[in-house]
């Protein structure tokens, strides 16, 4: 498959054929995997107080012959606080059907949330979902409007601008960066919550190397740098759901062929 070649004025050059990194097959079962196993790694123990509904002197004499038997109280056998007079007195707690009683199961900040994925696997994910990002069909899935990767010459490594790097993607790909501008009010109680803003996914910007380009383009809302030893499979397809719109350049292609290539 061939790709279009821009220079810094935003006019095609010339295409390149794209290395077989970009011709695995696309395997959306490995690629959710993938990232479920990422995001787990994100995930926060929780869990109650130990002692949530056992701070009580209520407890249960259960034997039919002791002398405090609870038999013969017309009451359900619990455990109760005893020795009280006064509304508290027989009153049921600690059991989890009772008032202020324990949970039954209640999270364990103990559980472990991390999901293991072999090294092989993570890989065949991130080829994958290079790969993914090449089908017209996935792109205009995930909203985008180009049917293909978007490169650029080698002098797109040392751009220092965002305004510079911005006026370059508004004359290659100007639909992409209006798209991704547009936010919405998230719906739900997620606005108390520190998630006010629902914003779409833009572009990816896979740089061979840690440049001036990466901060620059992060500044763009929507869009995502990163570079080709750093690149995860979270950002390839967020979500889960691989065909996101490329940018990069043509020494970033042949280190992706050269870090993933088989």
């Amino acid at each position: 498959m061939k790709a279009k070649v821009y220079d810094m004025k935003g006019t095609q050059t010339s295409e390149v054929e794209l290395p077989g990194v970009f011709s695995t097959p696309y395997r959306p079962d490995v690629i959710k995997r993938a990232v479920l196993a990422q995001q787990s790694a994100k995930r926060q123990p929780y869990g109650t107080d130990p002692l949530a509904g056992l701070r009580s002197s209520a407890h249960y004499h259960g034997s039919r012959h002791y002398r405090y038997a609870m038999m013969n109280k017309e009451m359900s056998r619990m455990p109760r606080i005893h020795g009280k007079v006064g509304y508290m007195a027989w009153r049921a707690r600690v059991a989890p059907q009772a008032v202020k009683g324990r949970r039954a199961h209640p999270p364990k900040a103990q559980k472990i949330w991390l999901q293991k994925i072999n090294q092989q696997e993570r890989n065949l994910a991130i080829r994958s979902a290079l790969a993914a990002s090449t089908s017209p069909e996935l792109l205009k899935m995930r909203g985008h409007t180009h049917k293909s990767p978007i490169i650029f010459t080698d002098d797109f490594d040392n751009v220092k601008s965002t305004k510079e790097v911005y006026g370059l993607l508004e004359k290659v790909a100007g639909a992409e960066l209006e798209r991704a501008e547009k936010r919405k009010v998230r719906a739900g109680k997620g606005k108390m919550r520190g998630r006010r803003y629902q914003q779409k996914k833009g572009p990816l910007v896979i740089l061979p190397k840690t440049c001036p380009a990466i901060k620059a383009s992060r500044n763009i809302p929507g869009i995502d740098a990163i570079s080709v030893s750093n690149i995860n499979v979270e950002l390839l397809a967020p979500g889960t759901q691989a065909g996101r719109l490329i940018i990069t350049t043509k020494s970033a292609i042949e280190a992706l062929q050269k870090r993933f290539g088989e």
